[in-house]
């Protein structure tokens, strides 16, 4: 056992083959998130599009350490999800489902991709629209891209979980926005997408996690989501729920047949990762998973939703905590905003005009726009671009 975790020990970011493992699966996912929102037209269907995110990056993936004599886990982390409007997240039909984009939808793809279970997630904001996004949706937009700056130049060793909750929140408030409840960032870890270090995104007395401290070498998955409504989304449908990971510390001897044709479908081929009910046998699917929920040994990843009319934006990335500094190296640029609130909190603006990267001897600068990194201009608020400003 020792050496187990002697092994766990190693597999961080001082390992030079982890770090090329995060970035890899950071350019897989970064070009599949581009391919999902260049297929974002009216009429397009959704489940084509999380067919679509899904199969590239299998397939990607499927082409990388094919000759080597361990073999090497990879390909879809967290299944595609395109929601739409004021549908929060998780959504990602079943291969039946009819719906599709309209001229004007806001867009949210979330997916994530791994190679040897070193994990990178994405998610984007869209807008079906031609020239600049105005209006609220713009304020929406704004206070999520905004608020991921920030957290980036938060997320650091020495500093704290709260810190950023803290901050995250006065961000929207200034885009006259709410943080979307629920919706936690967690460190990630080969294999763990959902680390026990956690970033709540809005404190409140019904949600606790410990104080935590970021460390050198860590990996976290900022996500956050902005809404124009209150921020405490609603569970509509069960029906809609896609999404499951199963839960290894749970065990229970299932009665159906079709839930144990199910569960030993699942555990064969997503032991760890959470999977799409798309890729099991629809039919039986649905009679099994029920099962399998009402007994915990799956987790869902219910499809939520603000209420008809709010704007919700959703931005998450990846961000590797490098001794030179934060590696954010998931994201995508955002269309031309012209949100009606501005940033005038002199707090956050400097906390913006900082960089991420650490002073190091010997010319410290570290080369920039790396794909998909740190590059992309702060739309948000039409400010300069903090990013330059190491």
């Amino acid at each position: 056992m020792s050496d187990d975790e002697r092994e766990e020990k190693e597999l961080d970011l001082t390992s030079p083959e982890v770090v090329t493992k995060y970035k890899s699966a950071a350019e897989i996912v970064n070009r599949a998130l581009q391919l999902v929102i260049s297929e974002c037209k009216p009429k397009a269907k959704i489940v084509d599009l999380c067919e679509k995110g899904d199969s590239y990056i299998r397939e990607q993936t499927g082409s990388m350490y094919k000759n080597v004599k361990r073999k090497i886990e990879r390909g879809v982390a967290f299944p595609t999800c395109v929601s739409v409007n004021n549908t929060v997240c998780h959504f990602s039909p079943l291969a039946s489902d009819e719906t599709v984009l309209e001229d004007g939808d806001i867009v949210k793809i979330d997916m994530a991709c791994h190679i040897d279970g070193f994990i990178a997630a994405v998610a984007h904001t869209h807008v079906l629209q031609e020239g600049p996004v105005t209006g609220r949706a713009a304020d929406a937009l704004a206070a999520a891209n905004t608020a991921a700056e920030v957290a980036l130049r938060l997320v650091r060793p020495g500093r704290k979980n709260k810190d950023v909750t803290e901050a995250i929140q006065k961000i929207a408030a200034a885009y006259d926005c709410k943080i979307v409840e629920g919706v936690l960032s967690h460190q990630m870890k080969q294999f763990v997408i959902d680390g026990n270090k956690v970033v709540l995104s809005v404190s409140n007395p019904d949600t606790r996690v410990d104080d935590a401290e970021f460390e050198e070498n860590e990996v976290y998955a900022i996500d956050i989501v902005a809404s124009t409504g209150d921020g405490k989304p609603k569970l509509l449908d069960e029906k809609q729920t896609t999404i499951y990971k199963r839960a290894v510390d749970k065990s229970y001897h299932l009665k159906m047949k079709a839930s144990r044709f199910i569960f030993s479908e699942i555990s064969q081929k997503f032991p760890i990762m959470p999977f799409s009910a798309r890729a099991l046998e629809e039919k039986r699917a649905r009679l099994g998973l029920v099962e399998c929920v009402n007994h915990e040994l799956l987790q869902p990843y219910p499809v939520l939703h603000e209420k008809p009319g709010d704007y919700v934006a959703h931005i998450k990335f990846t961000v590797l905590l490098m001794p030179n500094g934060s590696d954010r190296v998931t994201s995508h640029s955002l269309q031309e905003l012209q949100p009606t609130k501005t940033i005038d909190d002199p707090e956050i603006k400097a906390c913006l005009a900082l960089g991420t990267k650490t002073k190091k001897k010997g010319g410290g600068k570290k080369k920039k726009g790396k794909k998909g990194a740190e590059a992309e201009p702060m739309d948000a608020t039409n400010d300069a671009t903090p990013q330059e400003q190491d």
